[in-house]
């Protein structure tokens, strides 16, 4: 086996996720060069796996089809001649270019009637009894594997490296905002998913204040998507602590943030891509979770804290809570997470 290409997930947390079977591709075909087919969203990601041959960006947009952009993507990629494409995402549009690049072995999981475009494929896990993400993508590993009496993958934890690039521009960036990189915190406020997994904006404001009055030298770096920024500037006004609290929502290219998150004294964040990030790179991080389960999408490291009060109504997995009170979020106090936080100093 000597190419194989990874389609890769949509979601940075997902992509996360995947970094165990890469790793274990790897294991199994130590010559095979790998691939992967990404969005410029996920794309630092695969830049941060040491599997990875190449990344190949494409500017795929959700919910779209894109026919002509698939096709010309199916081209080039019909040049390298892949001998396997592992398709992660379950939609039937994931599944076209492999097809269309006439990849001979096509693995996923069955999904969005794709029957003849994926042709080594797994049943979907239902709903109610979902695996941990790591151990779904992994799956996928046993139907390129001929002898299904393989030993088990050596590591289910994902794992990445910091570029030098990355960690160099966030260095300058640190120099010219006067920030000592020995002493920054990083809180990523932000949840694509919706409120139900947004900790308050105040929550994050007494916890930042806390941090500082503990120690003074301390520098809190918020980070994020632009379409975070305004909950930054939220917490930035409700602590008003200036000169100690630095909106970076928006400023920092995924790459940077890695890089930043790599360097931090701890990460207090959402369920949320830059929380898997956190896991992986296993700098220490409390993890706050609302109306997701902890038991499918857990920040794997060992210097992660999870915080999930497990009420009756949760996971209820709603975008807003159907009760009104998101008791789930807001009964998290900042007094608890700093605790915990203080846990995990060396």
């Amino acid at each position: 086996m000597h190419g194989i290409l990874i389609i890769a997930p949509n979601w940075i947390g997902d992509a996360v996720m995947t970094q165990p079977l890469l790793a274990n591709i790897k294991e199994q075909y130590p010559e095979a060069k790998i691939d992967v087919l990404a969005s410029t969203w996920v794309a630092p990601i695969y830049r941060a796996c040491p599997e990875v041959n190449e990344v190949i960006e494409a500017k795929f947009e959700h919910k779209q089809l894109q026919w002509c952009l698939r096709k010309k993507l199916a081209k080039a990629l019909a040049v390298k001649k892949y001998q396997a494409c592992f398709v992660l995402p379950n939609s039937l549009k994931s599944a076209l270019i492999p097809w269309l690049a006439n990849i001979p072995f096509r693995i996923g999981y069955r999904g969005e009637v794709r029957f003849g475009l994926i042709n080594f494929s797994l049943d979907n896990p239902s709903k109610v009894h979902r695996p941990p993400m790591v151990e779904h993508y992994l799956a996928l590993s046993q139907l390129l594997n001929k002898d299904q009496t393989a030993a088990a993958p050596s590591n289910l934890t994902p794992k990445l490296n910091v570029s030098a690039a990355a960690n160099q521009s966030v260095q300058a960036k640190l120099k010219s905002a006067n920030i000592d990189p020995a002493n920054i915190y990083v809180m990523c406020p932000g949840a694509e998913y919706g409120p139900t997994k947004r900790w308050p904006t105040s929550h994050f404001a007494q916890l930042a204040k806390k941090l500082i009055a503990s120690n003074p030298n301390n520098q809190i770096i918020l980070l994020g998507s632009k379409g975070d920024h305004a909950l930054a500037q939220e917490i930035q006004s409700q602590a008003s602590q200036d000169g100690h609290i630095h909106n970076w929502c928006g400023d920092t290219s995924l790459d940077e943030a890695i890089a930043l998150i790599g360097m931090s004294k701890a990460v207090i964040s959402n369920d949320s891509g830059l929380m898997h990030i956190a896991a992986a790179l296993k700098t220490p991080q409390v993890a706050i979770f609302g109306s997701s389960d902890p038991a499918h999408t857990p920040p794997l490291s060992d210097k992660a804290k999870v915080i999930w009060l497990n009420l009756p109504c949760s996971p209820c997995h709603k975008k807003e809570c159907p009760l009104g009170h998101l008791k789930c979020l807001n009964d998290i106090l900042p007094e608890q997470v700093f605790a915990t936080l203080n846990t995990l100093q060396p």
